[in-house]
């Protein structure tokens, strides 16, 4: 492949340049996604590296980011400019629901006074969109944008549990399952067991299975049609509360909450 660097080992089999695929497009993302990177500066080999390009690739990217002003060069170093959040805004600000759900899940937070959350599924893992921490029971670095397996956490539960049956089949027969915590469910007909349970029950309830020390209850929010496309949770202190007391203090509040967020989406598109 003209360009590029030989494919790392697990990264996607991208098509080739077509009339229905740029590649310098593709090119353009991986550099943006390399920059995005900790430490947030990264030299022009480093770049070329983490986006899969060789040097003289992704300085001609680099240029012509930096003319658009997604990043800057200081020195040595390439790092992102303001202007590239906007790629990310523009997907939040697409949703018909995200608005209204950051007032809602304010005030569902300050209600019962425990961490909520929205996210979304990407392929195997959720995307959030949305965390309000009400205390430091989760990594500090996790944030909008943030991922995590979509198995692991009841967010994701809840998404894979609404996925059409024959995809959600899918997911599972390519999803490797390691243990993560002595409570990670790791068998797949254990996991598709759940899935169909939390589908049934209409709620998903994880604990200590991404991290030892938490635990969340989390339900779908639907469009208008009813389809599945987000999900919320509320997220604690595992051992300070059960599944029945959890579904019993919480399920009805967060359940209304999704409630509020699908009529106000449906109301203002």
């Amino acid at each position: 492949m003209r360009g590029a660097c030989p494919t790392p080992q697990g990264a996607l089999k991208l098509p080739k340049e077509s009339d229905g695929y740029v590649r310098a497009i593709e090119r353009g993302f991986a550099l943006i996604e390399a920059l995005g990177r900790s430490p947030g500066r990264h030299t022009l080999s480093e770049a070329a590296v983490h986006a899969g390009l060789n040097r003289a690739t992704a300085r001609r990217m680099l240029a012509t980011l930096v003319t658009l002003k997604y990043c800057e060069a200081d020195g040595r170093y390439f790092r992102l400019r303001p202007r590239a959040l906007g790629l990310g805004l523009s997907y939040l600000n697409a949703l018909p629901f995200w608005g209204y759900a950051q007032r809602a899940l304010e005030d569902l937070r300050n209600d019962i006074g425990e961490s909520c959350a929205l996210a979304v599924l990407d392929e195997t893992d959720i995307v959030y969109a949305l965390r309000l921490p009400a205390r430091r029971i989760l990594s500090a670095n996790l944030g909008i944008g943030s991922r995590l397996p979509a198995h692991l956490v009841s967010l994701g539960r809840v998404l894979l549990a609404n996925l059409p049956p024959e995809q959600r089949d899918r997911h599972l027969a390519n999803t490797p399952l390691r243990s993560v915590t002595p409570r990670t469910i790791i068998d797949t007909d254990r996991l598709a067991r759940e899935l169909r349970l939390t589908q049934e029950r209409g709620y998903a309830w994880v604990d200590g299975e991404l991290d030892p020390a938490i635990c969340g209850i989390a339900v779908p929010i639907r469009d208008q049609g009813g389809s599945v496309v987000a999900a919320i949770s509320i997220n604690l202190i595992s051992g300070t509360v059960s599944e029945v007391a959890a579904k019993k203090r919480y399920l009805v509040r967060l359940q209304k909450t999704a409630q509020d967020i699908r009529t106000q989406s449906v109301s203002t598109s």
